[in-house]
């Protein structure tokens, strides 16, 4: 259910997410993964959105995962093989609470390669974020408050 509407707001909404994610109110065009694949891309909710400059990468996730060090990279090597002149931002978003720590994880290491990116664990952030976009409203309700059913009303 998470992914099916996560990704519907971030292609809907894409110039409310680049304006919290990049501080850019840039539109953002949907990349399709089909473009970067050297073999199929099997995610939960994997949505790539760009612009002239740059591409957004973002990854919903409900659980932790162990995988998505390794998928991080991954992606950000695909996007430059196709698109080498392009920024990249990543950002992998936590939906529900966890005492993992997968979940505080930024960094995939393996000999002498690393990769960094970013994660938001939405219970973290401040409600008041949320309200400034109508495509950041649902998540409202997953942020630091006490009362989501206040939030939610």
């Amino acid at each position: 259910m998470f992914d099916n509407v996560c990704k519907f707001l971030a292609e809907s909404f894409s110039r409310d997410f680049a304006t919290w994610l990049l501080n850019e109110p840039i539109t953002l065009t949907e990349l399709s993964p089909s473009e970067l694949s050297l073999e199929p891309i099997r995610a939960d909710a994997l949505i790539l959105l760009q612009s002239d400059e740059i591409v957004l990468h973002l990854e919903f996730q409900t659980r932790p995962d162990a995988d998505i060090l390794f998928r991080m990279c991954d992606y950000r090597l695909r996007v430059y093989r196709r698109f080498p002149q392009k920024r990249m931002r990543q950002v992998v978003i936590y939906l529900q609470p966890s005492d993992s720590d997968l979940v505080y994880q930024t960094e995939f290491t393996l000999e002498n390669t690393r990769h960094r990116f970013e994660v938001i664990r939405l219970w973290e952030q401040p409600t008041e974020l949320f309200f400034t976009s109508p495509g950041l409203l649902p998540f409202a309700t997953l942020s630091q408050t006490e009362n989501q059913r206040q939030i939610l009303e």
